[in-house]
């Protein structure tokens, strides 16, 4: 397994497992899903976009970009999606590890998440068997799919 930038051929596949989990409504804030147009913009846009690729096969992504502006502009904020159907095989780890690398490399400080959902166990696991720190808990802070709330859990690591 390998992590790179993506590149415009890639487009289809990671616009395909972004979109997925924002249908599944219950880690992403966004609810509106991304066509091709708007998929190529969004990810262009970014400060860095990665994918991790095994023979060819794109199994999932990464975004990279400034929490802030100005004065916080030092501080970074990621999104991962590993495909439903590689779960299990430690990708995201990589895709965070990567991340991590190259937020220092990009000059931010810190990277900060700013919503993970409380109830995002293995994401909440893998972020804190890496060091990451929890912040707090906001109560209700993030609409589930179905609406109902639930808690989000921010966090920060030192780059």
């Amino acid at each position: 397994m390998i992590i790179r930038e993506y590149s415009e051929q890639d487009l289809p596949f990671i616009i395909a497992i972004w979109n997925k989990v924002v249908e599944d409504g219950i880690a992403y804030p966004q609810e509106d899903t991304l066509d091709m147009n708007t998929g190529a913009d969004f990810f262009a846009s970014q400060s860095f976009t990665g994918v991790a690729e095994e023979d060819g096969t794109i199994y999932g992504l990464y975004i990279l970009h400034p929490n802030n502006v100005g004065r916080c502009g030092h501080i970074c904020n990621a999104s991962y999606a590993v495909r439903s159907d590689a779960r299990g095989r430690h990708i995201g780890e990589q895709l965070v590890l990567d991340c991590l690398k190259k937020g220092k490399e990009l000059g931010f400080r810190i990277l900060q998440f700013n919503a993970v959902v409380e109830s995002n166990v293995h994401a909440r696991h893998l972020y804190e068997r890496l060091g990451f720190i929890q912040l707090g808990t906001i109560p209700g802070g993030f609409r589930m799919k179905d609406g109902h709330y639930e808690n989000i859990c921010p966090y920060y690591h030192e780059l």
